[in-house]
């Protein structure tokens, strides 16, 4: 799995067919990708890494705190194309991400693992077209891949 992670003040999704729009506040902005081979573990691992990083400024203005410490809120969208591949040609290959029927299981798994730790959060919708907005607050981004644990 890999995530890409923005500290926002605000983001939100609107699904292009519905026009529905989902925000949220003070967070963070995350985009997840899921691999053929990503696990339960490769979840658990993730999701305490996100839900501990600390990224946000405590009153000293050193990134110190947590999503926890600070009440955050997530927006959470599945994003397949984190997983591209340029290495030939300049099509992406998408081939190592994870096909719908394995990835749409993970990715609600993923939502429920944090909604368990009581964080309040937002989603996009999987495989629908979306517009997603945000303002980055930093701007401070990072990416984290759970077959990369560095």
């Amino acid at each position: 799995m890999r995530i890409v992670i923005q500290r926002v003040s605000e983001a939100s999704v609107t699904l292009r067919d519905t026009g529905e729009k989902r925000s949220i506040g003070r967070g963070l902005m995350v985009l997840l990708g899921i691999e053929e081979t990503d696990t339960q573990s490769d979840l658990d691992w993730l999701t305490k890494k996100l839900l501990d990083l600390r990224i946000f400024s405590d009153d000293a203005g050193k990134m110190n705190l947590s999503l926890r410490d600070i009440r955050g809120e997530l927006l959470i969208v599945s994003q397949f194309t984190l997983h591209a591949s340029t290495k030939k040609g300049n099509r992406p290959s998408f081939i190592r991400a994870a096909k719908p029927d394995i990835a749409v299981d993970l990715y609600r798994h993923f939502i429920r693992a944090v909604e368990a730790e009581g964080i309040a959060c937002q989603t996009g919708e999987f495989g629908a077209d979306m517009q997603v907005a945000l303002i980055n607050d930093g701007p401070v981004t990072i990416i984290i891949d759970s077959k990369n644990r560095e």
